[in-house]
């Protein structure tokens, strides 16, 4: 049994960590200027029910649209939206309807994703409208 003590990394495997979860954080910061460049409203970032988290939920006209945003220094493992598998957009779409019920909204709904790939200073961002349904793949 390996106990969680036992488990020694090297400074550079930890740099690497650090440096891919300070990547995700900033992705979602590009994700929210980006969207609220194009018109959208932002209501929450990272909200959660139970194990379940949101995000971003934004407004765009009359729709209640959560993202989930995925980033990706490279796609050396596979293209940022190969992450959101059925698994994911389940637990979105469970976590969506706890957010409707709980902030008692009756809007038009959507899921969108947004896939970072390359550096803070350069990214390129795809935005991926509806990209899917509850009940329906990506």
């Amino acid at each position: 049994m390996c106990h969680l003590d036992e488990i020694i990394f090297s400074k550079e495997t930890i740099v690497r960590m650090a440096q891919h979860n300070d990547f995700g954080a900033h992705g979602e910061d590009i994700a929210i200027d980006y969207l609220r460049r194009k018109g959208y409203t932002i209501l929450d970032r990272n909200w959660r029910s139970g194990h379940k988290e949101i995000d971003i939920v934004a407004r765009h006209d009359d729709t209640v649209v959560f993202v989930e945003v995925k980033a990706r220094a490279n796609t050396f493992y596979g293209n940022p939206e190969d992450a959101v598998t059925r698994r994911k957009m389940h637990l979105l779409v469970l976590a969506a309807d706890a957010y409707l019920r709980y902030n008692a909204i009756d809007m038009e709904v959507r899921f969108d994703v947004i896939t970072i790939t390359g550096t803070v200073d350069k990214p390129f961002i795809r935005h991926y409208e509806r990209a899917f349904r509850p009940g329906i793949g990506i």
